[in-house]
């Protein structure tokens, strides 16, 4: 052959690639004996507090209210008008629907009964069924076109309340308790207000840990007296009884503790019982709103009867943001906005039960110059089709892929609708806020990264977010 050309043999061939095998077989065996060598034991247990932390980028809000309402609220007859389902109604919708419940649905279009109208400096169109909430438009970030895309009730709780839509996560207000603590040592960083009817779907997953440490739970404030159980001691055990015995089961706790450092829900645990202790006073000035001016009382409802448990709830959860507690949740009650049937009469009483309580607790919050620094939150896990379901009794099914939700304060800019669902109101097809989107906005007005905000189970760093692409909407921001 030409001297230009080089003869390669099998032995040339195998001599020049175990070059490149070698490297490859080098990098797997070290891949190998890396997982199969065990992780370094802490030399010290990880201890856990609600100690107030500082996030790493500069926050915008230090606290939030979230006014869940739990069942679905009709975004189609409250904050979605859509004027071409005039021209449907009663017809035949023109698309496919994915019913939730199929032995009822129809097809017919439902064109809401209710009028809309532009509100406040704004402009924002909200129905005349929200006539309180109206008052507020400069003040909330209305946004249309939240997204979930999981049609159950328990499911769609689990995507916005915990991340994702699988059970035993960690619900927001322990991820907010658990990356910023809070500023009050004499009072909870997590409450959950609930709803004297019943608790709502998933119950306690509401305001559950999760897989986080257990002094992370939402602590329930029921809606009737003793709000907090067990919180006041007997007759016998007040002053320096009580002190006594308190100061005694600490030495003796500790001493149990120091001899099973890595148990944290026995830390949790004895943690509580010393807030417990500190609450017994502070809490129960928290809770007392007959030091409130008559004038707020009644900007809330309070003397109201359709009003009055739910302002009681919203002006108590201000008073607790004042002292400092970073997360409070006012819960309605199982299904209250499941409007399966009879929408034209049990629509109008959920909103006579909360508009007036909602919007008081923004305008109050802004009159004391907290609604800067506090975020509130108005909403549920989903909206409802733009179709009649059970034509004996109205009432509209569920839907996930587009609906409405508001914010105000804290970051959020006021006075503006985002997003858009399409001419029926069916699916969010424009500017599409997921709730993976939506935690990943939040944390970033509190200072915390979704993403950066680990907690280690299993070896594994865990976050609100794991691995969904959650992006900051910069648009919804002031």
């Amino acid at each position: 052959m030409p001297t230009s050309h080089t003869t390669h043999s099998r032995r040339h061939f195998l001599a020049a690639g175990s070059l490149g095998l070698g490297s490859l077989a080098s990098a797997w065996l070290a891949e190998q004996q890396a997982q199969a060598a065990p992780a370094r034991p802490e030399l010290e247990p990880t201890h856990y507090d609600t100690l107030q932390k500082s996030p790493e980028a500069e926050p915008r809000a230090q606290a939030m209210i979230s006014l869940w309402m739990q069942g679905g609220p009709s975004h189609l007859d409250l904050f979605d008008p859509k004027p071409v389902m005039a021209k449907w109604h009663m017809k035949a919708f023109p698309g496919k629907i994915k019913y939730d419940n199929a032995a009822q649905a129809s097809s017919k279009v439902l064109h809401s009964q209710w009028t809309f109208r532009p509100r406040g400096e704004c402009g924002t169109e909200i129905s005349e069924l929200l006539p309180y909430t109206a008052g507020i438009a400069d003040d909330i970030c209305l946004i249309r076109s939240m997204r979930t895309g999981v049609n159950n009730h328990g499911q769609s709780i689990m995507a916005l309340q915990t991340g994702k839509v699988t059970k035993g996560r960690p619900s927001l207000g322990s991820w907010m308790a658990y990356g910023l603590g809070t500023e009050a040592d004499n009072l909870p960083a997590f409450l959950a207000m609930i709803d004297p009817g019943q608790l709502p779907v998933t119950g306690v997953a509401n305001w559950s840990n999760g897989w986080l440490p257990a002094i992370y739970q939402g602590t329930v404030i029921r809606p009737a007296e003793p709000r907090i159980l067990n919180l006041q001691p007997p007759a016998h055990m007040v002053g320096n009884v009580q002190k006594s015995f308190l100061d005694y089961l600490r030495k003796l706790n500790q001493k149990h503790l120091a001899r099973r450092p890595a148990e944290n829900d026995l830390a949790a645990r004895i943690a509580s019982y010393q807030l417990a202790a500190r609450m017994q006073t502070s809490a129960q000035e928290a809770l007392d709103i007959t030091k409130e001016t008559k004038a707020t009382q009644e900007l809330y409802g309070i003397h109201e009867p359709a009003t009055s448990d739910y302002g009681t709830r919203c002006l108590i959860a201000r008073r607790m943001v004042e002292r400092g507690v970073r997360f409070v949740q006012v819960y309605t009650q199982n299904q209250f906005w499941d409007h399966h049937g009879g929408i034209s009469k049990s629509l109008p009483r959920s909103c006579k039960k909360v508009d007036r309580p909602s919007a008081a607790l923004v305008t109050d919050l802004k009159q004391r110059g907290l609604l800067d620094s506090t975020v509130v939150h108005w909403g549920g896990e989903m909206g409802r089709l733009p179709v009649i379901q059970n034509e004996k009794n109205i009432g509209r099914d569920h839907n996930t892929h587009g609906f409405s939700m508001w914010l105000a304060g804290g970051g959020f800019r006021g006075g503006m609708a985002y997003g858009k669902t399409d001419e029926f109101g069916h699916k969010a097809v424009e500017n599409v806020v997921n709730h993976y989107d939506y935690h990943a906005t939040l944390f970033s007005l509190f200072g915390l990264d979704a993403n950066a905000l680990t907690y280690t189970r299993n070896t594994q760093d865990k976050t609100i977010l794991d691995g969904q692409p959650g992006k900051i909407v910069h648009d919804l921001l002031s």
